[in-house]
């Protein structure tokens, strides 16, 4: 199954989830193939799986900012919603790295841009953001960098 294309992969859990009856699953694989879609139209070409993963990590990003707002305003049920669509998109987006290859690319980062002051954030983080390809989340990157910076 590795061999088989993201795309052609969600279509066909799409068609399992339609045939399922899973309505939560479904309408989250379908924004997903949606974003592909328009993603596709704006670069007129078909997105490499490397593209879809990014696509579907933007659509998680969404949903954990969801959740996070939800949370805030007491909508239980929104968050429930949000975390099963988050759960469904997961598998497309790209891992995530881990703290301590988090940590490895905000060093390379300062060296390589020679960064030694909280006014280098903006292209310390640039070049954190670009090296991890979606697998870094900007939060957690942003207080290593400034903790860096600052300390």
């Amino acid at each position: 199954m590795a061999d088989v294309s993201l795309k052609f992969r969600l279509q066909e859990e799409m068609k399992d989830a339609l045939r399922g009856g899973d309505k939560v699953r479904l309408g989250a694989l379908r924004m997903l193939s949606a974003s592909i879609t328009n993603h596709e139209k704006e670069l007129r070409r078909d997105l490499t799986d490397e593209e879809v993963r990014q696509v579907a990590a933007r659509e998680v990003k969404r949903r954990t900012e969801s959740i996070e707002a939800f949370e805030r305003g007491g909508r239980a049920d929104l968050v429930e919603k949000e975390t099963t669509e988050r759960n469904v998109l997961s598998p497309y987006a790209p891992e995530r790295l881990s703290d301590v290859e988090v940590d490895a690319l905000v060093d390379a980062a300062i060296a390589d841009t020679g960064a030694t002051s909280m006014a280098d954030m903006g292209k310390v983080m640039r070049a954190v953001m670009v090296s991890g390809k979606g697998r870094v989340d900007g939060g957690a990157a942003q207080a290593k960098v400034r903790e860096r910076l600052s300390g």
